[in-house]
């Protein structure tokens, strides 16, 4: 088991970025493959990007290629995700989880993760 922390939510105007970061607990973060969902008011929680335990290989919802970027420090137990050219449709409360490689299986099996931070607001006005 891992414990997860997001921090970096706010309120931003359409076009402007914002940082995620998540801090992991625990010697064992750079065995987890780690991502980020999301879920808007009234919708189901959606992936959104993940990364592998080396941080070479990434994967990205369609709706946000292009315009953020997943990244990881293992040194300091941190994942990050960059978010550039945001939409009022990225407006949700966004989540980062863990699980044991395949990382893919982030994206495809959402239940069996185990490992989900509290959660951090993320408003976008237009």
């Amino acid at each position: 088991q891992v414990q997860l922390v997001e921090s970096g939510g706010g309120l931003v105007q359409a076009g402007g970025s914002l940082r995620l970061s998540c801090a992991a607990s625990g010697r064992i973060f750079n065995t987890y493959a780690m991502g980020w969902f999301r879920q808007a008011p009234g919708k189901e929680r959606e992936f959104v990007a993940a990364i592998s335990r080396s941080g070479g290989i990434v994967y990205y919802a369609d709706s946000v290629k292009g315009r953020f970027t997943i990244s990881r420090d293992n040194a300091k137990n941190l994942m990050y995700l960059q978010m550039d050219s945001l939409r009022p449709e990225d407006t949700a409360v966004y989540y980062c989880a863990a699980r044991p490689p395949p990382t893919r299986d982030l994206e495809r099996e959402p239940a069996s993760i185990d490992n989900w931070g509290q959660g951090t607001q993320v408003t976008v006005s237009s």
